[in-house]
């Protein structure tokens, strides 16, 4: 959220100074994570919710509930979230701020496909004299009970704030649907239950600080923008890496989905997006949009040919990490032992437009590769001046 004033105000105090800039986000909230013993939540949201915290990001009231099926209770949900930040938190850990946020977490137990779970958790969440009114849900579940668990919380009254004073906001994550059709249909059965406006459709991959960067990197910088162009870039190479296999249970979600779907329909192609894409007319995420479509539309399709040629798929088996024995992926818990999708894929595509024809964009991503690294690397095309020069690209990366 963009702020009218340079003026800075300080928003909680939380003893680590923490300053905003005004209309960011001020109102009390209540965040509900459903699914919230997954991966995810311990990796990505908690530690996020925590840097916000640490920031002075968060309203001076706000609770976090997780709401999953397992036998916790407030206390060990809490204690989960510590350890989970202690490991994943990107920022240093302070004790004291650590201890004050995990007092605001809370645990709701209850099974997401179960009407009376979400009728229990609407008394919860209405007790308002614990929980802020304006409630974030952020669905941090399997694709396919998107649109079942979102007909339950409507019906448990859960989506519609009590008073136009209140606001209700869902969270969805990728991937959404499987294709065209299925991704249409289930944008239909959301919209029957929100408007337009209460839903977000995010990719987390877009938050890292790197890709936050590209941007500016390349449009607002006079020396870099002119030399990207097939008159001057040889090749563009896009890594996701990672070193973690099936961690906390993902392997059912995973051996569904695939690297494919879990990396590059989304997070891969959205880095491509963002260094290949013409200047937006604005900042707004309408005319972003609209130049990433772009891009999008000029990809060559793949004939058959072309992805006997030009797709390589895997998966890992038995070896070591940092000399730590790990299994092969048809040996991780809730996998198929016949399973054959891919923990790594790696693919050239083309894209046809006057900017970037002739010029190969290289994606890959796996799983348990020997270093956990995001980089995006332009390779400039070698000239008879700077034959000897061992190297002649510019990298950008993001552990």
């Amino acid at each position: 959220m963009s702020a009218s004033s340079s003026t800075a105000i300080p928003l909680v105090d939380n003893g680590l100074s923490a300053q905003i800039q005004p209309n960011d986000l001020v109102q009390p909230v209540t965040f509900n994570i459903l699914g919230a013993s997954g991966d995810l939540t311990q990796r990505k949201l908690l530690p996020a919710l925590y840097a916000m915290y640490v920031q002075g990001l968060l309203p001076a009231q706000f609770a976090v509930i997780g709401f999953a099926r397992r036998e916790y209770d407030d206390e060990k949900f809490r204690q989960i979230a510590e350890d989970a930040i202690k490991e994943f938190s990107r920022l240093p850990v302070d004790s004291t701020a650590l201890r004050k946020f995990c007092e605001n977490i809370y645990y709701h137990r209850g099974d997401i496909e179960q009407y009376d779970s979400f009728r229990t958790l609407r008394d919860k969440l209405f007790n308002l004299n614990q929980f802020p009114p304006n409630h974030l849900h952020y669905l941090s579940i399997r694709p396919e009970l998107f649109a079942p668990v979102l007909a339950q919380m409507s019906a448990a009254k859960l989506l519609q704030p009590e008073n136009s004073s209140q606001w209700t906001r869902v969270v969805i994550e990728k991937p959404f649907g499987t294709d065209w059709e299925s991704a249409r249909a289930l944008n239909q059965s959301v919209l029957k239950h929100l408007n337009e406006s209460q839903v977000y459709r995010i990719d987390h991959f877009l938050g890292k600080e790197t890709v936050q960067n590209i941007l500016s990197f390349r449009f607002a910088n006079a020396i870099f923008e002119p030399l990207f162009n097939s008159h001057l870039v040889d090749h563009i190479q896009i890594t996701a890496a990672e070193t973690v296999g099936m961690e906390s249970g993902r392997g059912a979600y995973y051996d569904a989905s695939g690297a494919m779907r879990d990396m590059v329909q989304n997070h891969l192609l959205q880095l491509m997006c963002l260094v290949t894409m013409e200047a937006p007319a604005s900042l707004t995420a309408e005319a972003l949009r609209n130049e990433k479509v772009k891009v999008l539309q000029s990809i060559r399709p793949f004939s058959e040919e072309d992805l006997a040629r030009s797709v390589v798929r895997g998966q890992y088996t038995a070896g070591s990490i940092v000399n730590v024995p790990v299994v092969g992926y048809r040996e991780e818990d809730r996998i198929a032992p016949d399973s054959r999708t891919e923990s790594f894929i790696a693919l050239r595509l083309s894209i046809d437009n006057w900017r970037w024809a002739g010029v190969p964009i290289y994606l890959r991503t796996g799983k348990r590769l020997p270093r956990r690294m995001t980089e995006i690397v332009v390779q400039f095309k070698n000239h008879r001046s700077n034959f000897s020069r061992p190297s002649n690209a510019m990298t950008m990366s993001a552990t």
